[in-house]
């Protein structure tokens, strides 16, 4: 990740889905697709409805790990470990 410097720009992507388990469902496909794009930071990636904007569900944990890397397991993960990508771990 980036340090934070200047301002940073956010992509916001509506969709047609009107199921927030498929939202999250295509944002790991996003993620698994095109997570190699430095400038993506997925870690940060949340979900809101189209009229509750400012209401928003993160889908990963996005814990920081040892060598700046962060967990990719889903926000609510349980069993105590973080895990990172696996080309990161």
């Amino acid at each position: 990740m980036v340090p934070v410097t200047e301002p940073h720009w956010i992509i916001h992507l509506p969709t047609t889905l009107r199921r927030v388990d498929d939202a999250a469902a295509l944002a790991m496909a996003l993620r698994h697709s095109l997570g190699h794009v430095l400038a993506i930071d997925f870690g940060e990636t949340t979900l809101s409805e189209e009229d509750r904007q400012f209401v928003r569900t993160r889908v990963w944990c996005d814990h920081r790990l040892p060598g700046g890397h962060r967990c990719i397991l889903p926000a609510d993960h349980r069993g105590g470990s973080c895990a990172a990508q696996p080309w990161q771990a």
